[in-house]
């Protein structure tokens, strides 16, 4: 059988490739799971920054002096833009009506308290009501639920899969749906106040005590010191509620999540689970059979509440959850809600922050979660191989050491939480997420994930107000500068964005694209890295090889980290993988597919293979063998 061979370099400036929908099944181990279709790629968007025109950026503005970006914001314009940037699926942070400063009480929605607030448009993982959304997001605040279905419409209808936070752990203090269906009990209503715990209360009571808000660090000064009417220093809230990360303490520490309560799960406070375990061999059951094993069991009351939660929201179109720190809750009850969603929607993406490695097993086997953070292992390794001081050769064990559950772990560069690229504490400089970004999009069959305004090369130098710079603010209103630039006055269409921007916004672009239409990266992988480092002459810790193939390409990806010092050497193909591509022992014509700016040789001798490399600073190549 001969192969059409196409070896890849993968260059920080990307090329064009047709989108055309592929199933195919990952070789790359007998142990994964079958991928179908493609590869995914997730675009996370702030909600209520997108949108925003404003350039104000006064530290603590309100939202009249600062603006707020709006559901309507995305239009058809503004999605396909999205879309034809190579995603598949689109992640609206912060929808779920949360805690807010802003007073909607002639809407019926209860003002919110500053002191147990973070910022003044409020944290969107301190939900106050999930069977609604935020009315910032909306223009008419009386129909902000309607506004949210017609932007699921529109996104579905732009090809995008819609994907909104659930907040498992906890909730905010003053928790209460205004909107919540007939028949449905606001979390703790029912609870028995009288005890610490109780299995189907929803919450932790410390007796007799007080909730007391925390002492002040650092000279922070609630709404940055603005006079406003319900800052007084307190919070009614007796007996007190155990906090969202988990103190006891009815006065908590400024660095816990004082604006939250920790929701019970039924584990008692000593540690023990109250409810029937899930046996051993159900990592290995779909989630049919984790489904049924639910059905004749008595669960706790906050289970029920967290899957209807879910299950309204399906009702509403939206497609996936990304779950907000999901170790923190037990895994079984992630068996009873994930199976409970995927009999209703098979194809749902359900994506969990668990940042423990000895958890993700249990949590994508026994939880039924679909992908995880890899964010220990791969994203901590890589941020410091960009900041300079890091190795490219602790990178290949991580593939090595997750390859039983690869597809399961969803790479990224950046996310809500995490710094810009751009930043000074992280990069500087958003040029050197190229080669990182072309590792994590192409070296497993994982989805990939970026934040918006990464591919526009934001630094989140704001002062927004409540935390500091080098994270977009996600607790204040602010615009997004670069974003800003490329919006256009909602055009859409980077008429404002610097020569720098557009060239990165085309890089990813490219090389998303590449991503969701190659059947080789939902292929086969292998190391050449450490076999290079090894056996190759002048390759060394700052440059990243493997491969990738399928019977439709052949890929190899190379990748210079070093920001100042290009690289000369022969890169070499070790004989296991020539003989598997079946070729021979002769000289093949290898082109660069970004721009036709690079062609050489791949010549095989002996079985092995090597190819002349001239990486410069920061570049990575995609070549084809003809």
């Amino acid at each position: 059988m001969k192969f059409k061979i196409i070896i890849a370099v993968i260059i920080t400036f990307a090329f064009c490739i047709n989108c055309k929908e592929k199933q195919e099944l990952n070789t790359h181990s007998k142990n994964l799971t079958i991928v179908k279709n493609r590869k995914k790629v997730v675009y996370q968007v702030f909600t209520r920054l997108f949108g925003n025109t404003n350039t104000t950026n006064k530290p603590w503005g309100t939202i009249k002096e600062n603006g707020v970006g709006k559901f309507n914001d995305f239009t058809n314009k503004a999605l396909q833009e999205i879309k034809s940037l190579g995603v598949t699926h689109i992640w609206y942070t912060g929808v779920p009506h949360h805690d807010v400063i802003t007073d909607y009480t002639k809407y019926g929605i209860l003002n919110d308290d500053p002191d147990v607030v973070k910022g003044r448009a409020g944290s969107p993982y301190a939900v106050k009501d999930y069977y609604n959304v935020n009315p910032d997001l909306a223009v008419n605040v009386e129909n902000r639920l309607e506004e949210f279905e017609a932007l699921i419409a529109r996104s579905h209808k732009a090809g995008l899969k819609v994907i909104i936070d659930i907040v498992p752990n906890h909730v905010a203090r003053n928790y209460k749906s205004i909107s919540k269906p007939k028949g449905i009990k606001d979390f703790g209503e029912n609870d028995d106040v009288s005890v610490v715990y109780n299995v189907n209360n929803n919450f932790y009571y410390n007796l007799k005590e007080s909730f007391q808000l925390p002492e002040w660090e650092q000279n922070y000064k609630v709404l940055g010191g603005e006079k406003h009417p319900l800052v007084d220093g307190e919070f009614n809230e007796n007996p007190a509620k155990w906090t969202g990360n988990g103190s006891r303490a009815s006065k908590p520490n400024m660095s816990d999540w004082y604006e939250t309560v920790k929701v019970n799960y039924g584990v008692t406070p000593e540690g023990e689970k109250d409810f029937d375990g899930l046996p051993e061999e159900f990592a290995n059951k779909n989630y049919e059979n984790h489904f049924e094993f639910w059905q004749d069991k008595t669960v706790p009351d906050s289970w029920i509440k967290f899957r209807d939660i879910a299950l309204y929201w399906l009702d509403k179109g939206v497609d996936g959850f990304r779950y907000d720190m999901a170790e923190m809750v037990p895994v079984e009850f992630w068996s009873f809600m994930n199976s409970a969603i995927k009999i209703k929607k098979p194809d749902a993406f359900l994506l969990g922050e668990v940042y423990n490695p000895s958890l993700y097993r249990d949590y994508i086997k026994k939880g039924k979660i679909d992908y995880l953070y890899d964010k220990v292992q791969l994203y901590d390794t890589i941020k410091h191989v960009m900041q300079g001081y890091g190795k490219t050769d602790n990178i290949p064990s991580i593939f090595n050491s997750l390859k039983d559950i690869e597809h399961h772990m969803l790479h990224f560069l950046e996310n809500h939480d995490e710094q810009r690229i751009a930043s000074p504490d992280f990069a500087g400089n958003p040029e050197k997420g190229k080669p990182a970004m072309v590792v994590s999009a192409t070296s497993t069959t994982a989805p990939t994930m970026i934040y918006f305004g990464q591919e526009l090369g934001e630094d989140g130098s704001e002062n927004a107000g409540f935390g500091k710079p080098t994270r977009t603010s996600i607790f204040d209103y602010i615009g997004v500068p670069a974003h800003q630039r490329w919006m256009n006055n909602k055009q859409f269409d980077g008429g404002q964005s610097t020569d720098k921007e557009k060239a990165l916004r085309d890089f990813y672009k490219r090389l998303l694209n590449f991503t969701i239409s190659s059947s080789t990266l939902v292929g086969s992988y292998q190391d050449i890295h450490l076999y290079n480092r090894e056996h190759t002459k002048n390759y060394n810790d700052k440059v990243l090889s493997f491969v990738r193939w399928s019977d439709e390409e052949k890929l190899i990806i190379i990748s210079n980290f070093d920001t100042e010092k290009g690289f000369r050497f022969n890169l070499k193909i070790p004989k296991e993988i020539i003989k598997t591509w079946e070729l021979s022992n002769e000289n093949y014509v290898v082109n660069d597919q970004l721009y036709n700016q690079f062609s050489s040789n791949l010549k095989i001798e002996n079985g092995g293979g090597c190819i002349e490399m001239s990486l410069k600073p920061l570049e990575s190549f995609i070549l084809k063998v003809k």
